[in-house]
């Protein structure tokens, strides 16, 4: 599985933002799907936004409206834009890539990577 290189995440106030990266240089070729998924302590993982090669995005229902998935093609950077943040996004944030179609960010879960982040801790205190 090849690694990807994140940054971003850390504390922040609950309607707060900020933004994570995700550095995908490693991977060979244009994935078909990227995306972000989290894992919040005692809790299972939770696929949260995906895009593909296209550039459509899905995101999973509690981040709609607040959360923003984008990429970088020239630089193979992908990004996930977190707005008007709860306490309940607290969670490790991983970055993946599929060669594979994603039907939806439950893919990243469900099915298995390519490549992976080493994740980011994104806290959220109210």
């Amino acid at each position: 599985q090849v690694q990807l290189v994140q940054s971003g995440g850390g504390s922040v106030q609950a309607g707060g933002s900020m933004r994570l990266s995700c550095e995908a240089s490693a991977l060979r070729g244009d994935p078909e799907c990227m995306g972000w998924f989290r894992q919040a302590i005692g809790k299972e993982r939770e696929g949260v936004a995906v895009i593909t090669n296209q550039g459509l995005t899905t995101y999973t229902e509690s981040v709609k409206g607040r959360f923003t998935i984008s990429k970088d093609n020239r630089k193979k950077i992908l990004y996930l834009q977190l707005n008007s943040l709860k306490p309940e996004d607290s969670a490790m944030y991983y970055c993946a890539a599929r060669r594979a179609l994603c039907f939806s960010p439950r893919s990243l879960i469900t099915y298995s990577l390519d490549a992976r982040g080493q994740g980011t801790l994104v806290n959220v205190s109210s």
